[in-house]
């Protein structure tokens, strides 16, 4: 029954302890989930956007780095003949670098212009357009700046010695949408790496460019393997699973154990009821005695809370309380009259002699002393040690009840049973004479309930 408990219990905390774990894994995926579906924003401007200093607290960062080479054109807009260069070319680079462990799925910029400029071309990715004028508004997507072709789109634009420009006026920006082919590779940004877009402008020669603004937007995708909660609960679940294993493991052994012992505890009951069948069977008058004291033995100590394992102990003791009577001679035994002193001396030899027949059984915790001392009174004057009280072994004085009580209540050679009133008297009566009181108690309750019957 205990076993079932405890074997109900530890089912009971491994499923909770699998839900748990489940319940951690669930969470993390939702957690990361939520986490890769964010859309995360930065700005950048002014001298953090123009620096080339990539220390930075951002997950992303984007800088804004100009190319040393630079040339000069001559922008006449209205044909008036100029012949000094006016404008010159910039290039420049847009440095992406991702500062974290995890990979950055996707991402955009978009630059705002706070002066007119001229977009030359561009590299990498697309370019999403958004010239924002006051009659109009024009906004399309440019696959690649490099291959711009006006005639295909209305966007306002200039040309100058065979170059078509895309003018950008105050107000205006365009989004940069990375690319993944084989050749750029742009997406997804690995841990810690960057890419390198840029662009070719136009600007009007001794203009300062200082007043661009720079949004960036980017996804994560990280891995579900990084997420402390997951890893959590993949060593929560290797712990469950080891824990698991070990114990089924041991569960098998226990119950091999168990089985074998079950078959062992047959195999001794039924080798000690045949021993005790010996003993009963060399008189008639108290056949079943053996088994009818350790009934009422057990009983005792069921009233006393003891487990099964140890009222089964307490059991075969008892069944072998009387085993030193087969060295008593039948003679005596079986004599119908008064037994003279000597034989009275063979009789209570027969605790001495069990003592010794079970002092060797060491697997039976007690045995010697149920066989030895059962006939020791509580007030000192029985045999064979004279022992008295709390001296007297409490298997001993739970049998010395059990067996009077069976004496009382069974035919002999030399009388016939005593009725329930004079039983009931004789054991008030030598309560704290020859039994102990708390065992004298406890089977006169058990009379009084009816667990013991009479007659």
């Amino acid at each position: 029954m205990i076993r079932d408990k405890k074997s109900k219990r530890a089912v009971i905390n491994f499923g909770v302890s699998l839900l748990l774990i489940l319940i951690l894994c669930v969470f993390s995926i939702i957690r990361v989930n939520k986490y890769n579906s964010t859309v995360h924003h930065e700005s950048f401007s002014g001298d953090i956007l123009f620096s080339e200093d990539y220390e930075t607290d951002n997950d992303c960062s984007i800088r804004a780095i100009p190319r040393d080479s630079t040339w000069t054109k001559v922008f006449d807009f209205n044909n008036e003949g100029l012949k000094d260069h006016n404008y010159r070319a910039y290039t420049y680079d847009f440095p992406i670098r991702n500062n974290t462990g995890d990979e950055i799925a996707d991402f955009s910029f978009t630059l705002h212009f706070d002066k007119e400029v001229f977009l030359l071309s561009a590299w990498n990715g697309s370019l999403k357009i958004h010239q924002l004028g006051e009659e109009r508004k024009y906004v399309e997507t440019v696959p690649d700046l490099r291959d711009f072709h006006p005639l295909n789109y209305s966007f306002d634009t200039v040309t100058f010695d065979g170059e078509t420009l895309i003018r950008m006026k105050e107000g205006d920006f365009f989004e940069y949408l990375p690319s993944s082919n084989e050749n750029a590779m742009e997406v997804p940004l690995e841990p810690f790496e960057g890419t390198v877009p840029g662009v070719i402008l136009y600007a009007p020669i001794g203009e300062v460019i200082d007043g661009w603004t720079v949004d960036i937007e980017y996804r994560f995708n990280r891995l579900i393997t990084k997420d402390l909660f997951f890893r959590l609960s993949l060593v929560g679940l290797f712990l469950w699973l080891i824990a698991g294993i070990s114990y089924l493991i041991t569960s098998a052994q226990i119950k091999k154990y168990k089985l074998r012992h079950e078959r062992d505890n047959e195999l001794i009951h039924e080798s000690i009821e045949t021993f005790t069948g010996f003993i009963d069977a060399k008189d008639t008058y108290t056949k079943g005695h053996s088994n009818r004291v350790a009934e009422y033995t057990k009983l005792i100590a069921k009233e006393m809370g003891y487990s099964e394992e140890e009222l089964d102990r307490i059991y075969c003791i008892a069944l072998l309380h009387d085993c030193g009577k087969i060295g008593v001679p039948d003679s005596i035994l079986k004599k119908p009259g008064k037994l003279d002193d000597e034989e009275f001396a063979v009789i209570k030899s027969h605790t001495v002699r069990g003592g010794d027949i079970l002092k060797n059984f060491k697997s039976l915790k007690g045995a010697e002393e149920g066989a030895l001392y059962h006939h020791e009174r509580y007030d000192g004057r029985g045999y064979p040690e004279g022992k008295a009280g709390e001296d007297i072994p409490l298997i001993a004085r739970m049998i010395c009840v059990a067996d009077s009580f069976d004496a009382m209540n069974s035919n002999r050679v030399y009388r016939n049973k005593l009725t329930k009133e004079t039983i009931i008297e004789e054991i008030e009566k030598n309560k704290g004479k020859q039994f102990d009181p708390n065992m004298a108690d406890i089977f006169l309750r058990l009379i009084r309930e009816g667990k013991v019957e009479i007659g």
